[in-house]
């Protein structure tokens, strides 16, 4: 019996694996048709439309309720429950980021690894900042101000640790004080893992994803070399035509 119920809900786990997969497939597919702001607004009708139709199945065989768009269980939890869900859900999509680096590396080698990597960045990035942009109810051109809020809810905000610095009206730099990867790899006696070509690509498209005006420049970003205070650095501006 337990063997059975073992093997059922292994296929459970793997159907929600192939709804993920299928669904990015999807946007993949429709991105490479019709290019990616006509895909966005596909997206968006369609994880609406999606997301209502899978909770109330779910609901109803797990015996739980929708209050609008929230499950009606996760509204009674804590606030320091649902905080430390958002930071492991965070960690869980940064800790899959690395799964994937390295079943590349070790197949196929540190150069594919990084290239695969830095083309991801370019897929992800300005998708993140197009989710972040809906969540956060931005205008299409937010500035530097609606760069600065769209930073403070990536995914790695809730697992990094970073700060602004103030330049002028028209500039400012973003620092990331403490690294989760490249933390660990610091107390393993590692080198700073050379993020520099995936960084380009991750705060370029990101920032002009937010506003088209606005260009990025790197201060320091490994390999090269930074002080004990931060990991890199990045200078954004805007200036208005």
């Amino acid at each position: 019996m337990k063997e059975e119920k073992v093997e059922l809900i292994r296929m459970i786990v793997d159907f929600w694996h192939r709804t993920m997969m299928h669904y990015a497939m999807w946007f993949a597919e429709v991105q490479h048709q019709f290019g990616r702001e006509k895909a966005l607004a596909v997206m968006k009708e369609a994880q609406k439309r999606s997301y209502s139709i899978q909770m109330k199945r779910l609901g109803k065989v797990l015996g739980f309720e929708m209050e609008e768009d929230i499950p009606a269980p996760m509204l009674k939890m804590d606030k320091e429950t649902l905080t430390n869900l958002r930071k492991a859900v965070a960690a869980n999509w940064l800790a899959n980021d690395g799964v994937w680096f390295q079943s590349v590396e070790f197949s196929r080698g540190m150069n594919d690894a990084k290239r695969c990597n830095d083309s991801a960045w370019a897929q992800f990035s300005p998708f993140e900042a197009w989710s972040i942009k809906r969540l956060l109810d931005l205008p299409e051109k937010p500035g530097l101000e609606g760069l600065k809020k769209a930073l403070n809810h990536r995914l790695y905000a809730y697992i990094n640790e970073q700060s602004f610095e103030e330049e002028s009206e028209n500039s400012f730099v973003f620092k990331m004080n403490d690294c989760r990867v490249q933390s660990a790899r610091k107390r393993k006696g590692l080198d700073d893992y050379p993020c520099k070509s995936g960084g380009l690509v991750e705060y370029t498209t990101f920032a002009e994803a937010i506003d088209a005006r606005i260009k990025t420049e790197c201060i320091g970003c490994p390999p090269d070399p930074h002080p004990e205070e931060w990991f890199c650095a990045w200078r954004f501006s805007l200036k208005e035509k």
